[in-house]
């Protein structure tokens, strides 16, 4: 888990942890709570680094040849 937290940090990665982070604040500040919902779901992409991360959204295509 800790090497999950601490490492592969990419640019997604540190824009999502700010786009939570702005979230968390603006239900604060605007007792707009549902935007906490927002935030943990982006929060939760950060923690277990889910989602499209530098190489796009693409499966990957991993051709097993048959010798």
């Amino acid at each position: 888990m800790k090497n999950l937290l601490f490492t592969n940090w990419h640019l997604m990665r540190w824009a999502r942890l700010a786009f939570a982070l702005f979230l968390f604040v603006q239900a604060y500040t605007t007792h707009e709570w549902f935007f906490i919902a927002f935030g943990l779901f982006f929060l939760f992409q950060v923690i277990f680094n889910l989602g499209c991360g530098p190489n796009g959204c693409a499966v990957p295509n991993n051709k097993y040849s048959k010798k």
